[in-house]
């Protein structure tokens, strides 16, 4: 059974996921991440392919692709650093990435790597529902690979309800239109799309990210959904402090 799936069925709420961008602080923190991510309890981890025009993302998350890739990593690397996860990290992990590099390396060959380092979903901000349906849906099921699509306020209910559909790892649910950062609060307006969606009573599991950065956006963030994504808050932490055992410790600290 995919990792993903196992998780959402064992454990239906309270979901820790977290954000990371592969190669940084240094190119060869991937492993040392992951593997201190799910020493803390993460349920899952995304790892965050860097590219040089991250559109969805904001200055916290930018800055760290751009010296990730200063650093030297690349998907191919990428790959190379992942292929022997597996006897060690039993969480499951997702691949977020945009979609040019993805297409510069070919669609199936990422699938079929993602699958040889037993990469359980894959998120690509930028690849509109439309295309992933008529180009890439038919490729990545037959590599069995959760194709997790984002939600905003502005996605419409049909939207919605045809991700719903024809997607099932999770939903990814942006809470707001903006790009990654961290906020102090969600006011009312987001507290209401978060009702919102929750009265629709979608089949697939949602996780909450962008935004939740303290106790209160994760906490309210977890009441809404299935769980909630962590992202800048960590890139902060790895960035300012000694270590990135240390930073995985402070996120944690921090949410108690």
């Amino acid at each position: 059974m995919n990792r993903i799936t196992h998780l959402f069925q064992t454990k239906k709420n309270g979901i820790f996921s977290v954000y990371f961008t592969a190669g940084y602080p240094q190119l060869n923190d991937t492993m040392p991440i992951l593997k201190g991510l799910q020493d803390k309890g993460i349920d899952i981890v995304e790892v965050g392919i860097p590219f040089s025009d991250p559109m969805a993302d904001g200055p916290v998350i930018q800055e760290a692709a751009t010296q990730a890739l200063r650093n030297g990593m690349s998907l191919k690397r990428l790959f190379e650093q992942l292929k022997n996860i597996r006897p060690e990290i039993t969480i499951p992990v997702v691949l977020m990435g945009y979609l040019n590099p993805i297409m510069q390396y070919g669609f199936e060959s990422f699938c079929r790597d993602c699958v040889s380092c037993g990469i359980d979903g894959v998120i690509i901000p930028d690849l509109p529902y439309g295309d992933y349906i008529i180009d890439y849906k038919e490729t990545a099921d037959r590599y069995k690979l959760k194709m997790i699509m984002l939600i905003t306020p502005e996605t419409s209910e049909e939207r919605i309800r045809l991700i719903d559909e024809n997607t099932n790892g999770f939903i990814y649910m942006v809470s707001s239109a903006a790009t990654t950062g961290t906020q102090k609060s969600f006011d009312e307006q987001k507290q209401e799309y978060f009702r919102r969606i929750n009265q629709m009573n979608l089949k697939n599991p949602r996780l909450v990210g962008f935004g939740i950065s303290n106790k209160a956006t994760f906490d309210v963030a977890q009441s809404n959904s299935s769980g909630a994504i962590i992202g800048s808050k960590f890139i902060q932490l790895l960035k300012s402090e000694t270590s990135p055992e240390v930073a995985i410790n402070k996120l944690v600290d921090s949410l108690k």
